[in-house]
């Protein structure tokens, strides 16, 4: 690609990781469990993207065979919502945001297998400094805390990430972002309609109707629409790397909004990962 063409789905994934990143405060704004936070977030999300879709007068067809795939990328994401979700009720939203970010080094090690894309080194090292980035962000380990269960959570979590997103890779050069992703709001949404009917208290819900309705709006419907779509113009491995501005973002937001100041540890580890996000987003151009 040349530098043209480029740059602005550059600008356009950092935007999506700044809108995403707003999952980290309403996650821990909104009191609710998170498989019901999940449930309402998708009903949010499937309606204002509908509607965007609708506005638009986009296809809704899609293919037979790549239904399957469809299907399984939801349930992914749905997994992986939730378990993030707990992930930042246990701990904070540095904890919570960064535990996920062990996701690019994993897509990186999946990428060559699933996709059978070729190896680059490059990878390797990055993906590495994005880890010792984290490992200086988590706070010391210890089986007995609810933030080493936060960790474990959001590093199953970043699994189901990464794989989904490798499974849309293999989509969104036919389908548009906005559909792919409506598709899969539906699944997760028509998956947790249960939980819906299970003792819900219904007033402390309507209180939270607006963080909920955000959440939906940016962090669902536009941040994630933006990222899958950054797929077109990026390998997956690429896209999760440069993503890793995410968790900077969201602690930002979090020192705004919650008041949670990091420690030198975080500053030194957020550093590194901001590295990364640089040397890829360079990479990329070139």
């Amino acid at each position: 690609m040349t530098k043209k063409t480029t740059l602005g789905p550059i600008l356009e994934i950092n935007l999506a990781m700044l809108f995403i990143s707003t999952s980290g405060i309403f996650g821990r704004f909104i009191q609710l469990p998170p498989e019901l936070t999940i449930a309402l977030r998708g009903i949010f999300a499937a309606l204002f993207l509908g509607l965007f879709i609708l506005w638009r007068k986009s296809s809704w067809h899609i293919a037979s065979k790549d239904r399957g795939a469809i299907l399984i990328g939801g349930i992914l994401l749905g997994v992986h919502w939730v378990l993030y979700f707990y992930a930042l009720q246990l701990s904070n939203v540095a904890i919570g945001m960064l535990s996920i970010f062990t996701y690019p080094v994993i897509t990186s090690l999946l990428e060559p297998l699933v996709l059978k894309t070729k190896f680059h080194t490059i990878h390797i090292f990055l993906a590495i400094l994005v880890l010792f980035g984290l490992y200086l962000l988590a706070p010391e380990f210890s089986l007995e805390s609810d933030a080493t269960l936060a960790i474990i959570l959001g590093v199953i979590s970043a699994f189901c990430y990464a794989l989904r997103n490798l499974i849309m890779k293999t989509k969104v050069q036919k389908y548009e972002g906005t559909i792919l992703m409506w598709y899969q709001i539906m699944i997760v949404s028509v998956l947790l309609i249960p939980v819906l009917f299970m003792n819900v208290n219904w007033p402390s819900v309507q209180e939270q109707w607006p963080y909920l309705a955000l959440l939906g709006l940016l962090t669902t419907t536009i941040g994630h629409t933006l990222f899958l779509s950054s797929f077109k113009h990026f390998s997956v491995t690429t896209a999760s790397l440069m993503s890793s501005a995410q968790p900077i973002y969201g602690i930002i937001l979090g020192i705004l909004f919650l008041q949670e100041i990091p420690g030198i540890r975080t500053i030194i580890g957020g550093a590194l990962i901001l590295v990364s996000v640089v040397v890829e987003s360079r990479r990329a151009v070139k």
